[in-house]
C-alpha cells in the first residue's frame, strides 16, 4: 500500500516535465494527468459572507515514481494563470489583472516538489517550492491516496489522489483587497493520472 501511495502522491495539480527511460527491470514509472478528471481548485473568504471558489483549467505534465528509492520521486507542475475561472466574466477579468495574478507579466505558476514524507498507510506530505507572481515559497500538500490500479473500462493503470494546502497570498505579494478579501487561500486538488507503460516496461502492477 505504501508503494501505491507514493506513486499516486507524485501526480499533482497542477505542467510537469520529468520522464526517464525504462529498462528491462525499470523501477521508475511515469504518469500523466487525466485532465478530464483532474481539478485544481481554490477557496478564499469574500467580505466575511462566503468562501468563494475558483479553479485553473489549463495545466499539463507528468510525474515520476521511483519504486527502488521512493524519496527520489518527483513532481514538477506548471499552471497557466490566464486559465483562472471564477464562473463570472467580470470577476475573471479582475483576477487576471495586476491586482491579483497579473497574467500579462506572470503567465504561469509553478510547483516543484522537494520531499515526500509518508504520514500514514494512505497519506503523505508533499513539500515543494511554489512560485506565484515571481515569488517562491515552500508549500506542503497534505495528500491522500484514493485508489491505484487498472482502469475498470480498459487496460490503463491509473492512480488517484486528493490533496490540500493553505497559503497566504500576501506571502507572494498579492495584497489587493486585504483584509476584506481573505489572505488565507485553501487549495484543493483532485487528480487522476495515467501510467505510461511504454516508459515503465518491466514494472509489475502492485
Amino acid at each position: 500500500m505504501k508503494r501505491l501511495l507514493t506513486s499516486a502522491l507524485s501526480i499533482l495539480v497542477m505542467g510537469l516535465s520529468l520522464g526517464l527511460p525504462g529498462t528491462a527491470h525499470a523501477q521508475i514509472e511515469t504518469y500523466s494527468f487525466d485532465k478530464a478528471h483532474t481539478q485544481i481548485l481554490f477557496f478564499v473568504n469574500h467580505l466575511g459572507f462566503s468562501n468563494s471558489q475558483g479553479e485553473f483549467l489549463d495545466f499539463d505534465g507528468t510525474f515520476t515514481f521511483d519504486r527502488g528509492e521512493p524519496e527520489k520521486s518527483s513532481v514538477d507542475v506548471t499552471i497557466q494563470t490566464n486559465s483562472i475561472d471564477m464562473d463570472d466574466e467580470k470577476w475573471d477579468t479582475h483576477m487576471k489583472s495586476a491586482d491579483f495574478f497579473n497574467v500579462e507579466h506572470f503567465p504561469t505558476m509553478h510547483f516543484k516538489s522537494t520531499s515526500i514524507v509518508l504520514t500514514g498507510e494512505d497519506t503523505a506530505d508533499i513539500t515543494g517550492d511554489m512560485t506565484i507572481l515571481g515569488v517562491t515559497k515552500p508549500v506542503t500538500l497534505s495528500t491522500k491516496l484514493n485508489k491505484a490500479g487498472p482502469h475498470p473500462f480498459g487496460s490503463k493503470y491509473m492512480a488517484g489522489l486528493s490533496a490540500s494546502a493553505h497559503i497566504k497570498r500576501s506571502d507572494f505579494g498579492m495584497n489587493y483587497g486585504l483584509p476584506m478579501v481573505g489572505d488565507d487561500v485553501e487549495i484543493r486538488i483532485e487528480v487522476e493520472g495515467v501510467r505510461d507503460d511504454s516508459a515503465a516496461q518491466g514494472v509489475e502492477n502492485p
